[in-house]
């Protein structure tokens, strides 16, 4: 019996971020991206979100290669922690493939990883996999879209992408290429489901240079701008309308440096000379020849922006001379800690101008009409919508049977899922292990559930330390007990319930004694026991109670 084409998710299907989908066919697999996510508000102390890659780690021997359609961190944040466990070659363009160095570096596995730079137009063999890439428009430089032949037929995965007729730079979305790929027949469309719920098309991003144009004209403030760090074109026409107007450009925030160092180098950057200065030299220069560029559009803590704006920058000092321009939208769920570094600005004194007032932001993904267009190009036989929350993908499906492509040959997937897939077929065939791992500092997936709940109750109840020394020999009590609480209440203010606490803390320790229990693990659970009970019963809190017995 012939093998058939599986095609797994382990991440971006039901979520936003870490995009990771796996193509599998006999002893070939390869892995399309490798992002990471942002901790929701109930991961208490979680840096980074990524992909449960159990399943590659123990099929790591039939990886042929890991390809990465743009250098956007939900779709290449993950790199380092899976280059650690997983020895396969990384194709990514130029730009991408700059972004990922970095991270290698940071890592120090840079020596240990191959990296691959490929371009729009090659064609890579992966086992029984040849990958070609085809140029799309997104909100970042060298963004590709992947045609898979497999052996049952090509597969089309097209990564983050929108129609741009006018972009800035690298031309249009090659749609002459997906129309080729159409009349030859596809198999199966992968497609990114981020923008469906918005009808019509994207607006093109030379439109936000014509706003900035607005701005920097007769503006005789310093001008401070916050973008993304990845959208290179972006921050270009910042450069460019600053250098129209005479004004010199500041660079802060570690990623903003970052990207400009990469972009500069690899050429996706050409910046008039003499634009670009120190920050230091800003201060010397009139406010109305200064632009400053800056991380912090999603009111990031430790951004620039945000210590601008909470007087914690050592070289800006936010005044009612600044005009702040914020060329970014909120991603859902940062809309509360953008809006207080907006507060925090107007209360300094700036003006501020963000996206609701003028097109100082546009999409990235493709509207409706875009991907409409797509499928009609393409024409596949079966459609698997991806990237995208579970609303997301329904109205994706529903729009491609629009689009006259059959109901049974659309499938709405999840991570973990199998899909397998003949010439004339696509059905779930059982699951592999998937979710998310948590990364805190240096420690990867040792963080679980069980920690997780642990510092949610700490941050809703706080801590309650119940010290006491007993005699190692009879099991007497010598000193204590103590009572420490942290987060809970003030010692000083609540004597009253201290000596109440420990009384029961001395009740538990005598029914012990009455009931001859010597096994101190018994013990702290009386403790524990009793003292929940009381405090839940007369302060309706349920602090977290660690009962410590030192032996004497």
């Amino acid at each position: 019996m012939a093998n058939k084409l599986k095609i797994i998710s382990l991440g971006g299907l039901n979520e936003i971020g870490k995009n990771m989908t796996v193509y599998e066919y006999g002893d070939d697999m390869i892995v399309v991206d490798c992002g990471m996510g942002f901790p929701d508000e109930e991961m208490y102390g979680v840096d980074i979100v990524i992909p449960d890659i159990t399943y590659l780690v123990k099929n790591k021997d039939k990886i042929r290669g890991i390809f990465l359609t743009h250098g956007h961190e939900d779709h290449i944040g993950a790199v380092p922690y899976v280059a650690k466990e997983i020895n396969a070659p990384i194709y990514a363009t130029k730009l991408t493939a700059g972004l990922i160095q970095l991270k290698l570096e940071e890592h120090k596995i840079l020596d240990s990883t191959k990296l691959v730079k490929v371009a729009a137009g090659d064609t890579v063999k992966a086992g029984c996999f040849k990958v070609e890439l085809i140029h799309v428009n997104h909100s970042i430089a060298d963004a590709v879209s992947f045609a898979i032949r497999t052996p049952v037929g090509t597969v089309v995965h097209t990564g983050d992408f929108k129609i741009d007729t006018t972009p800035i730079d690298g031309g249009m979305i090659d749609l002459v290429r997906f129309g080729e790929l159409g009349k030859k027949g596809v198999l199966a469309l992968l497609m990114d489901s981020t923008n469906v719920e918005r009808p019509g098309y994207s607006v093109s991003e030379s439109v936000v240079g014509k706003s900035f144009e607005s701005l920097f004209k007769d503006c005789d403030r310093r001008i401070i701008v916050t973008t993304f760090a990845s959208n290179v074109h972006r921050i270009r026409q910042i450069i460019d309308t600053a250098a129209h107007y005479g004004r010199k450009v500041g660079i802060t925030g570690r990623s903003m440096e970052n990207i400009m160092r990469v972009s500069t180098e690899l050429g996706y950057m050409a910046v008039p000379k003499g634009t670009i200065v120190d920050m230091a030299q800003l201060k010397k220069l009139p406010k109305d020849k200064v632009c400053i560029i800056t991380t912090g559009s999603q009111g990031e803590e430790m951004s620039a922006l945000y210590r601008m704006a909470f007087s914690g920058h050592k070289q800006v000092e936010i005044t009612s001379g600044d005009r702040v321009i914020i060329s970014a939208s909120a991603i859902p769920g940062n809309e509360k800690t953008v809006s207080r570094v907006i507060n925090e600005l107007f209360r300094k004194g700036a003006e501020v101008i963000y996206d609701r007032h003028s097109e100082l932001h546009v999409s990235g993904h493709a509207y409706q009409g875009e991907l409409q267009m797509m499928m009609a190009l393409i024409k596949p036989k079966f459609f698997i919508p991806v990237h995208g929350e579970h609303r997301h993908l329904r109205i994706h499906a529903a729009l491609a049977q629009k689009m006259g492509i059959e109901p049974r040959n659309i499938v709405v997937s999840d991570i973990g899922k199998v899909i397998e897939l003949t010439s004339r077929s696509a059905k779930f065939n059982g699951t592999v292990p998937a979710g998310r791992v948590l990364v805190d500092g240096s420690g990867v997936g040792d963080v679980g559930s069980v920690v997780l709940r642990d510092r949610k109750h700490l941050a809703q109840d706080g801590m309650l330390v119940v010290v006491v020394s007993l005699d190692g020999d009879d099991g007497s009590l010598i000193s204590g007990p103590d009572i420490i609480t942290r987060g809970f209440i003030y010692v000083k203010e609540s004597e009253e319930l201290m000596e109440e606490l420990r009384s029961e803390v001395l009740a538990a320790l005598n029914e012990c004694d009455r009931k001859n229990i010597t096994d101190w693990a018994t013990i702290k659970g009386m403790i524990k026991n009793r003292l929940s009970g009381y405090l839940y019963k007369h302060t309706k809190r349920s602090p977290m109670i660690l009962p410590v017995i030192m032996e004497v």
